[in-house]
């Protein structure tokens, strides 16, 4: 697993940073990003936002800044409460991708007094950082602790309609491997996955991801085989349903017989749990396979509270009964979510709301009753125990690995803006796209608040006390 530090930020906040910092007048400027940290076996910095240091305040020369002190005072303003890390950033409008002997000079003059200003309610330890950002948008950053040893940021990484991925250790950065090649596989080798749920389309997303190379994944899923699961369940055998066995352990046993250079982490609980929800918080990136509602607002929540961009994935078959009382297939649907951080959530999107999140928990109370219900979001309408969707997941569980693909190795002739939802009718035999812009939005009060308690501001995931 990846153990180096990350840096997330959301497209919009870096492309105010690009506006700041690269005004194109070729001088250098200054910005002080605040930013969540998240220890999760790895450091995690979510930058929260800016404070964008006024260009007339500064003195700006083409490879030398120099900016007051009261800009650097508000950011520790704003972070006292939340305990924030700052990170200290400016560009190098001439290209130059490596910090100079005057960034280091500045560093262990300013960053001693950001310790120093720390509020002693805060327990733990803490970093903060600095940053440079060249012309074409990428950063490298680095982090220093208390003894100010700096270490590097291994991965900046800002999600948006398209992927950046800013790698401390490659100094072309605007170099990208080609999709399905073996620097894609390379790269996804450094990346960690999570899959919520191992059914009828997660295992197959599962199985995707890990033949394509993903070095790190992480599949949730509390149930068990059944031999209704054999036909659509990706390496599920009948000994399987008769030992009822966990569905992660037939994603684990049969992964380690191709790929055994792939760490994975198999979590047999509901990602409606405290431990699921703290080992999804190591992810970069999150597939959300599962056939309930409840499971759906996890994902949401946590890929805002994470700033983990969120592919989520559906397969629904709707059915009427003829005057003659023969079941008839009205269509064939799939769909395919993919939610940036801070963009339109799944709940904006109708994907779920409040009357289907409390319709979900009644039937929680009566099994058999809520058994019949996850049966019937393959097959609405029909009394099929089994039904034979294998062919339809797999073209659902393709198109949200393509898009996932797409805006990381961009190969597409149109802009991946327009793609933030996909759906298909295979009866109709359309393909519909709708852009992140066509749904309402309101901006999340969970954006990258990390591991803040309780956790994805859910009472019953709260710590126990």
């Amino acid at each position: 697993m990846r153990v180096g530090p990350t840096l997330v930020l959301t497209d919009a906040l870096h492309k105010r940073l690009q506006a700041h910092l690269l005004p194109g007048d070729g001088l250098e400027a200054a910005a002080i990003l605040l930013c969540t940290r998240m220890d999760v076996g790895q450091l995690k910095l979510l930058c929260k936002d800016a404070v964008l240091v006024p260009h007339d305040k500064c003195n700006r020369v083409e490879d030398y800044l120099d900016w007051p002190g009261d800009y650097l005072e508000e950011a520790l303003d704003r972070a006292e409460d939340e305990d924030l890390s700052l990170i200290l950033i400016h560009s190098h409008p001439g290209g130059f991708y490596e910090f100079s002997r005057t960034d280091n000079d500045s560093d262990q003059k300013v960053i001693p007094s950001l310790f120093k200003n720390r509020e002693p309610r805060h327990p733990g330890s803490t970093v903060h950082g600095s940053a440079i950002i060249i012309p074409g948008g990428a950063i490298k950053a680095r982090l220093y602790n208390e003894s100010m040893r700096p270490f590097a940021v291994e991965l900046v990484a800002i999600y948006g309609d398209d992927f950046h991925l800013y790698w401390h250790d490659i100094d072309q950065p605007t170099h990208r491997p080609m999709a399905f090649t073996a620097g894609m596989r390379q790269e996804l080798g450094r990346l960690t996955a999570a899959v919520i749920g191992y059914s009828g389309t997660g295992s197959l997303t599962a199985e995707q991801i890990t033949r394509m190379g993903i070095g790190n994944l992480i599949v949730v899923d509390f149930d068990r085989v059944e031999d209704r699961n054999l036909n659509r369940i990706l390496n599920s055998t009948t000994a399987d349903a008769q030992a009822a066995s966990l569905k992660v352990d037939v994603f684990q046993r049969a992964a380690a017989a191709y790929r055994l250079d792939l760490e994975a982490h198999c979590i047999p609980q509901t990602i409606a749990s405290r431990e699921a929800v703290l080992a999804v918080a190591r992810a970069d990136i999150l597939f959300c396979c599962v056939d309930s509602h409840e499971g759906r607002f996890i994902c949401d929540a946590m890929a805002a509270a994470f700033m983990q961009p969120l592919f989520d994935v559906g397969v629904v078959i709707p059915v009427r009964t003829t005057e003659f009382g023969q079941s008839v297939i009205m269509d064939i649907n799939g769909r395919v979510d993919y939610v940036q951080p801070g963009g339109t959530t799944l709940f904006e999107r109708g994907v779920y709301t409040p009357a289907s999140l409390r319709a979900e928990e009644l039937a929680k109370r009566d099994p058999a009753a809520y058994a019949e219900q996850v049966k019937a979001g393959y097959m609405p309408g029909s009394v099929e125990e089994a039904p034979s969707v294998i062919s339809v997941n797999m073209l659902a569980a393709s198109t949200c690995m393509q898009e996932f693909i797409a805006r990381l190795y961009r190969y597409r002739l149109v802009s991946n803006r327009e793609h933030a939802r996909t759906v298909f009718s295979l009866g109709d035999n359309e393909y519909d796209y709708f852009p992140d812009n066509a749904f309402a939005h309101e901006e999340s009060a969970l954006l990258a608040s990390g591991l803040r308690e309780p956790l994805l501001g859910i009472p019953f995931l709260g710590a126990v006390r």
